[in-house]
């Protein structure tokens, strides 16, 4: 499945595009930019496996470094700064990494 599967490429490009100076990134705007704040439940749940690169139901700090890629191609890498602040964003059960369950709250409350 690819993101667009879900999302309006149009919203993507924007939203991936907002966000390409460094150190730029705001999870709670693109999240709402890229249009998935307005998605089903089942929706945001599909964006969680595109970007769960390794398929072990979670997103892990190496996967989030690339989340911007996981939305489109061009997106840049976060800096370790922004990853970090991501991740510490999502991990609500402070195990290191970000599940399904997180990555949807992280969504609902941006």
């Amino acid at each position: 499945m690819a993101m667009t599967d879900v999302l309006s490429a149009e919203d993507i490009k924007k939203a991936v595009g907002a966000f390409s100076a460094a150190e730029s990134f705001n999870y709670k705007k693109f999240f709402e930019m890229v249009g998935l704040k307005k998605k089903s439940p089942e929706d945001v749940k599909k964006v969680f496996h595109i970007l769960d690169k390794d398929r072990s139901g979670f997103i892990e700090e190496d996967e989030l470094k690339f989340v911007l890629k996981g939305f489109a191609p061009e997106g840049r890498d976060l800096s370790d700064k922004e990853t970090k602040a991501l991740l510490a964003a999502g991990d609500k059960d402070g195990d290191g990494k970000i599940g399904a369950d997180e990555f949807a709250t992280m969504v609902a409350e941006s």
